[in-house]
């Protein structure tokens, strides 16, 4: 539910530190769990590596709550079984989390938490649930190639996140107001703007990429093509002025 999302973020916040940027993380650059790409997201499309370092609380709970929490809508499950999911969330993707959720409620695969998910969820034990949840969810964990690296750190994060997530159940945080980060001004149409103009660039570039290829690989018939294309445009030119004189010419003895 939304009222536990203030008390579930510094839970995930303990987990994931300062700024680092680990040559074996995927992720790249990363500061308090958001990567430079995830900042570009939700807080500053042309966002560096600097202003990743220094970004603020608030900043924090917009990429949290918009990127993850309501990613995997978090808000609609039960206590307990919402931070789970939002950590698992946080740590390897919204759609992985509800797909691991939904994997334990014996519901369609999707990755969406929507109606049925949430019937199932509210009709499950949510201590079993969440049991299972970070027990599928660090035997998954154990799978990957990076085990070796960050496994410690990750199992008693997993361990921490389920003793956490137990104690929340049908035990909701007690506040009655919920203050939603909202995401700057304009940032969703300039992501929108970046992403377009990305596109528009690799339309430009495939074309005079092919085209300079031809002219490296085949210089004896590009280089000639060229030379009777640029003759034909002068002729079609010079042939187009004379023409737009004739009609001129044509017009004005008509009207006269």
């Amino acid at each position: 539910m939304d009222r536990n999302f203030q008390r579930a973020l510094p839970l995930v916040l303990k987990h994931e530190g300062g700024f680092s940027d680990h040559p074996k993380d995927p992720g790249g650059a990363t500061n308090r769990g958001v990567t430079l790409a995830t900042f570009r997201r939700y807080v500053k499309p042309d966002g560096t590596v600097a202003e990743l370092k220094a970004i603020t609380d608030a900043q924090i709970a917009t990429v949290y709550y918009r990127g993850y929490w309501a990613e995997a809508n978090a808000a609609a499950l039960p206590s307990g079984v919402d931070y789970a999911v939002f950590d698992f969330a946080v740590n390897s993707g919204p759609a992985r989390a509800v797909k691991f959720l939904q994997a334990v409620l014996g519901v369609a695969q999707d990755g969406r938490v929507g109606p049925k998910t949430i019937e199932a969820a509210q009709a499950a034990d949510a201590g079993a649930v969440i049991a299972r949840l970070c027990n599928d969810r660090l035997a998954w964990l154990k799978r990957l190639p990076t085990w070796a690296t960050f496994g410690k750190g990750w199992g008693r994060r997993v361990a921490d996140v389920q003793a956490a997530a137990l104690a929340m159940v049908g035990n909701p945080a007690d506040v009655e107001i919920v203050e939603k980060p909202v995401v700057p001004p304009n940032i969703e149409r300039e992501v929108e703007k970046t992403e377009r103009n990305g596109w528009l660039q690799w339309l430009a570039v495939i074309p005079l990429t092919t085209i300079g290829a031809f002219f490296k690989d085949y210089p004896e018939i590009a280089y000639p093509a060229l030379g009777g294309v640029a003759v034909v445009a002068v002729v079609a030119l010079i042939g187009g002025r004379r023409l737009v004189r004739r009609v001129k010419g044509i017009v004005a003895e008509v009207r006269a």
